[in-house]
């Protein structure tokens, strides 16, 4: 029996019109650029991607703060494009957003429990007394959040305890779905493994389905079971964490990996890195053919020209590239772990 996507992503695209100059012409920077993916009910699914490459922008169309310039979004069936008014505020009740700034994402003027019952209030819920403070308990017993924080203000805290109340925040309507962007890159590195196990217990206990953005395969790698990579615009490659891990398809996506420290010293003296030449192109012209060919180690005259789409490389498995598959390429167990 097949199940149904939570989250069904079609060809999804986000152009921002730019103009060069007083007078220039108007050209469009391709944010998003013809993105397509499933998440699951309850699955934690990762978008990996270097600063710039639209993974934020592409959260964003997914909650509905954004309007795409083409293609569809659908949560449970049903076209986020063609709600408004309850009808999206009920969807946005169903689908909330961890941010990465713990800090900035608080509002500073507001308690810690005015921020975690807000949603209540603005989606009418709640309103006895009772059900409120034991729905409240709850949240706080289940984020490691202490009953006397209550009464106090976001800069009391460090960042740590700021994320847990951006996550019990989100969790307060119950949601099926989190959209979590980057939601440990501003954290300390001790502080950000409580906060990955926070969210994976959080995630079984209440059967979420997670959108994790971020740019860190080793935070992706310990709480996703499926990753899609993106690169200026657009995904190319995508498959299980593991599959990815141990035998990546993409030229890209092989040089994030090699990148990825190890803790064993001895090892991680004696492994290689893939360097890549050159810098990101820019969204505003991108290059032809396959955006990434003059980056790659592995450019054919093909790629220069022919526009890369996502296929097939192996079973559940798939990835945008011309030169598939690197018969002359060390395996990612050997870039990572020798």
């Amino acid at each position: 029996m097949s199940v149904t996507p939570l989250l069904e992503v079609r060809n999804l695209k986000k152009h921002f019109d730019v103009r060069k100059g007083l007078f220039g012409k108007k050209t469009a920077v391709k944010a998003v650029d013809g993105v397509s993916f499933d998440v699951m009910p309850q699955e934690s699914f990762a978008v990996v991607g270097e600063t710039g490459c639209g993974k934020t922008t592409l959260g964003k169309l997914v909650l509905a703060l954004e309007t795409s310039t083409g293609g569809t979004v659908r949560f449970n069936g049903q076209d986020i494009s063609a709600m408004n008014g309850a009808a999206l505020k009920k969807m946005r009740s169903e689908m909330q957003v961890i941010f990465q700034d713990p800090y900035s994402s608080l509002n500073p003027r507001m308690t810690v429990e005015d921020i975690i019952t807000e949603p209540w209030v603005i989606h009418d819920m709640h309103k006895d007394p009772a059900t409120r403070a034991k729905k409240l308990a709850k949240l706080l017993d289940d984020c490691g959040i202490a009953k006397s924080y209550l009464p106090r203000h976001p800069h009391e805290f460090s960042g740590g305890q700021r994320q847990r109340v951006g996550i019990a925040r989100a969790l307060a309507l119950d949601p099926k779905l989190v959209v979590a962007d980057e939601p440990v890159s501003a954290l300390d590195v001790s502080i950000q493994a409580q906060i990955l196990n926070l969210l994976k217990d959080l995630q079984k206990e209440r059967k979420l389905a997670y959108l994790f953005i971020s740019h860190d395969f080793s935070v992706v790698r310990h709480l996703c079971t499926r990753i899609a990579v993106m690169y200026l615009g657009r995904i190319v490659e995508t498959a299980d964490s593991e599959t990815l891990f141990n035998d990546p398809q993409h030229p890209y996506t092989e040089a994030l990996l090699s990148a990825v420290p190890v803790p064993d010293p001895s090892i991680e003296k004696r492994r290689k890195r893939i360097l890549l030449t050159g810098d990101v192109p820019s969204p505003l012209k991108p290059p032809p053919g396959c955006r990434f060919h003059p980056r790659c180690r592995y450019l054919k005259e093909a790629c220069k020209v022919n526009d890369q789409v996502l296929i097939e490389a192996k079973a559940g498995h798939q990835a945008a590239c011309e030169v598939l598959p690197f018969k002359d390429a060390p395996s990612a167990a050997a870039l990572i772990a020798l």
